[in-house]
């Protein structure tokens, strides 16, 4: 049986993933969540066993949901479940420490097997290319890479913030305006 907890900001999309999530053998939603805040609070009080995150949320941040989820309690896997997951957003998804990212407009049964496989520790991103790199390293400023380099290293972030010399609070503000460079979509609020 594996624990599924919905995070997406609309309505009738989180009402339609606990309906076929029901009807499919060993998959038990756990609850589901309109917000950043709404999903860590149950995150922290249904302990689900994976994350269904979509990458838009209104008043916040997803891929800082997934990094935040992903620190604290590491066990919960974070399977991204958007319309807008694009392999250019492989190096963000990655940095936040997603298990993966399927597109909205898949079957269900992808998403079916694509949560069996998150949930097996299988990783459903797509590989981080020599042309992806150089996209980001444009994007983000040189003093940062260093940072980068180390998350996509998997390098844990009490080294990091040893390395840099810096508070965990610190690095995760740091992290976070990297995420926004990286996939800014998704560190906006949309209506």
């Amino acid at each position: 049986m594996i624990r599924i907890l919905i995070v997406d900001d609309h309505p009738a999309v989180r009402a339609g993933l606990v309906a076929v999530l029901r009807s499919e053998p060993g998959l038990v939603p756990v609850g589901a969540a309109a917000d950043e805040s709404e999903g860590w609070r149950l995150v922290q009080r249904a302990r689900p066993d994976l994350v269904l995150l979509d990458l838009h949320l209104p008043g916040g941040n997803s891929l800082a949901l997934c990094r935040r989820i992903k620190r604290l309690e590491p066990q919960t896997k974070v399977l991204i479940y958007s319309a807008f997951a694009h392999d250019e957003l492989a190096i963000a998804a990655t940095l936040a420490g997603a298990d993966g990212m399927l597109d909205k407009t898949e079957p269900m049964l992808e998403l079916f097997d694509g949560i069996r496989r998150v949930h097996r520790g299988e990783h459903l991103l797509a590989p981080i290319t020599p042309e992806r790199l150089q996209d980001a390293r444009s994007r983000i400023p040189t003093p940062d890479w260093p940072v980068v380099a180390m998350l996509l290293d998997g390098t844990s972030d009490e080294d990091i913030a040893q390395t840099l010399g810096v508070r965990q609070e610190e690095l995760d503000a740091r992290v976070e305006r990297l995420l926004a460079r990286l996939a800014p979509s998704a560190a906006r609020s949309r209506a």
